[in-house]
């Protein structure tokens, strides 16, 4: 040897012998992997659910409406071995499409199933044009909601005293007179409101004899078509003809906007 074994180094104690990690054994095939649990679907609702749920933004919904939407073939809930209907939330979604199709743009049940075809929804309902119109406040046509003092009216509305005055002088509102106090509903608030904004143009409450007298011819007609059904003793046979007279009244409205329109449109020279 090369190496001057007296200025060797002396040999240390041997080096444990290092293992080699051992793999964990795979899970043998077919073994169900833990993967997140899908999303359950929205629970279908009853029909009085249904009603429950929409009740707060349309005052004036009810079982019987949603029947009668469901018979002009305007809904389609699927409906279980014992003749329940389950909507869904594509069911709900719909029918707020309608009820609002017919308190915010005031149209028929047959313009509606257009709009329904041409894939108007309720996230659609109020977009383009229509957002840029002022939304008319709910009224329900069975209750007459809330009730307001005069102060409340004007806080409310923004209108003057004396138009409100005017407006009663000319048979357009009718307070109710209880222990000394005038109180107006809901219906009487929004007529205030929408006075309001004509007379920034000049319209004044002796003008609204016009609308006054319109809706006087309307509403007996109305009455005319549906007064036995109306005074009938049967309870579902009212709810029915009260259906019916919500979508004559929409019907009536709409025609008397278009009529509206084609006149404006004379005068417009277009």
């Amino acid at each position: 040897m090369s190496v001057d074994e007296g200025n060797a180094t002396p040999a240390g104690p041997p080096l444990p012998e290092v293992e080699a990690p051992v793999a964990e054994p795979a899970e043998p095939d077919g073994a169900p992997e833990l993967e997140p649990a899908p999303e359950r679907p929205a629970k279908a609702l009853t029909i009085g659910a249904v009603c429950k749920a929409l009740l707060q933004e349309f005052p004036d919904i009810s079982i019987s409406k949603i029947r009668y939407l469901e018979d002009q073939k305007l809904l389609s809930p699927r409906r279980t071995p014992g003749g329940y209907r389950l909507y869904a939330q594509s069911d709900v979604s719909r029918l707020r499409t309608i009820l609002r199709l017919q308190r915010d743009e005031f149209l028929p049940l047959r313009v509606i199933r257009q709009e329904l075809a041409a894939g108007r929804m309720d996230d659609s309902v109020g977009a383009g044009e229509a957002q840029q119109r002022p939304r008319r406040a709910t009224v329900a046509m069975r209750s007459a909601g809330s009730h307001y003092t005069i102060d409340e009216v004007l806080e409310e509305t923004g209108a003057e005293r004396t138009l409100v005055r005017e407006l009663e002088e000319y048979g357009v509102i009718k307070g109710d007179k209880r222990d000394g106090d005038t109180w107006y509903d809901d219906t009487d608030l929004e007529i205030v409101r929408a006075v309001g904004e004509l007379a920034r143009f000049g319209v004044g409450g002796r003008n609204m004899r016009v609308f006054r007298t319109s809706a006087d011819r309307e509403a007996a007609l109305l009455e005319q078509i549906l007064a036995p059904a109306l005074r009938s003793r049967n309870p579902e046979r009212r709810r029915e003809a009260v259906e019916a007279l919500e979508n004559l009244a929409a019907i009536a409205s709409h025609l008397k906007h278009l009529l509206l329109i084609r006149d404006l449109r004379r005068l417009s020279g277009q």
